[in-house]
């Protein structure tokens, strides 16, 4: 967005989170996240419901978890797509020895 000189938005970003999510590419999902932040867009639900699933596939459980404990201290509440993310996040964890996280 920025090389073709167009003014980054929330939506534009949700979309590339997205498209991180099914190549599969989490690191990019969490840059893309930062990127928001730097620019001063306010993260929404479906911002943080992408990151988390990005995460999820990637098997990043603690990453995942921790941006649903950003999601809680915004003051947003999980969609179903982001509680379903969440429960693979926590199985996985559970699976791996790790303790479970709560909001």
């Amino acid at each position: 967005m920025w090389e073709a000189k167009l003014k980054p938005d929330l939506i534009g970003y949700s979309a590339g989170i997205s498209a991180c999510t099914s190549g599969e590419q989490w690191q990019r999902a969490l840059a893309l996240l930062g990127e928001m932040r730097e620019v001063k867009l306010e993260l929404d639900m479906m911002s943080y419901s992408a990151g988390i699933s990005a995460c999820e596939k990637g098997e990043q459980w603690q990453r995942a978890l921790a941006l649903l404990g950003e999601m809680c201290e915004a003051k947003l509440e999980p969609d179903v797509f982001c509680s379903t993310a969440l429960g693979s996040a926590r199985a996985g964890m559970a699976s791996s020895g790790s303790g479970l996280w709560r909001c």
